[in-house]
């Protein structure tokens, strides 16, 4: 009797156990549960498009408006419509991509020195009115660009570079963000003792930026390079402003100007602009992902640095 009352008591105890456990597992599965849906509508939310654009890409003209719109068309057509946007004009939509290569390219990388500079300068060095002009910069981030379009564009007429592909490389160097970022990332990349060890060893402060600061601030220089990047190649009303020749328009506007060509309805001139509109976007969006993947290991190496006390 007395083993089967402890037998009867150990199996109580653990039904009350297990139905604890499980009341303090259920709002956890909920949670995840939530969480997971919310997951899944961001990821569809920011995919849909760009899967409507590969879809709509594999189409021809008169798919586009007859067929289930996510749904793919024939390997056939992409081929043909990646031709016709290629040749379209002589190529121009070749010479507008070398464009918006070029514009990014230099600006990423100007910027991106630009900033580390700047930011390393803020965190290294202690100077007059240091605080007031890092405030200054952290409050120029919230100008949004295109209020400062105008002016900018009034600037550069007096000096004579509108038209000039200076007119959109100068401005994209700029970038109150990318300096704001760098500072705070060399604050904990960059330890002060070992730049007071290079000095004791006589190396000059060019010396410890270029040879030392540089490679610890590597993945915060990968990040500012890849916002530089996306948002010098994804602007559109600076390049519009600027620029007036179509032999120096970026993607961006090059594309707009083809837009505008089509006028409504699904035939004629105005449905094959369609076809070409589609495919020159799906087109500009694929050295933007390569950039991505070949710079990701990068960026990654450094999400979590000075998140663990040393």
């Amino acid at each position: 009797m007395t083993t089967l009352s402890s037998s009867a008591q150990n199996t109580t105890t653990r039904a009350i156990l297990t139905g604890t456990d499980r009341r303090h597992r259920s709002p956890r599965k909920k949670s995840s549960v939530f969480l997971f849906i919310v997951m899944v509508g961001l990821l569809a939310y920011f995919l849909l498009p760009v899967f409507w654009l590969v879809v709509a890409s594999t189409k021809t003209t008169g798919d586009l408006f007859t067929t289930f719109g996510l749904w793919f068309g024939q390997a056939s057509a992409l081929f043909e419509n990646i031709a016709a946007t290629l040749t379209y004009e002589n190529g121009v939509y070749v010479r507008w991509l070398l464009n918006t290569v070029v514009y990014s390219g230099v600006s990423a990388v100007g910027a991106t020195l630009l900033c580390a500079m700047g930011g390393y300068g803020f965190s290294k060095f202690k100077f007059g009115f240091s605080r007031v002009m890092f405030a200054v910069v952290v409050g120029a981030i919230m100008v949004p660009t295109t209020a400062l379009a105008i002016p900018t564009y009034l600037l550069f007429s007096r000096v004579g570079i509108v038209d000039t592909p200076l007119a959109v490389i100068i401005p994209s160097l700029v970038s109150p963000f990318g300096l704001y970022l760098m500072r705070v990332y060399a604050d904990d990349a960059v330890p002060d003792s070992l730049i007071e060890a290079a000095r004791i060893d006589g190396a000059g402060e060019t010396r410890i930026f270029f040879t030392i600061a540089l490679r610890l601030l590597a993945p915060g220089l990968v990040t500012v390079f890849l916002f530089t990047l996306v948002g010098t190649w994804n602007n559109y009303f600076l390049p519009l402003i600027m620029i007036n020749s179509s032999e120096l328009y970026p993607i961006t506007v090059g594309l707009a100007a083809w837009s505008s060509q089509t006028t409504g309805g699904g035939g004629g001139s105005s449905g094959s602009m369609i076809s070409l509109v589609i495919t020159g976007s799906f087109l500009c969006i694929i050295p933007l992902i390569a950039v991505f993947l070949m710079l990701q290991r990068y960026w990654q190496s450094g999400l979590a640095a000075g998140s663990v006390k040393q």
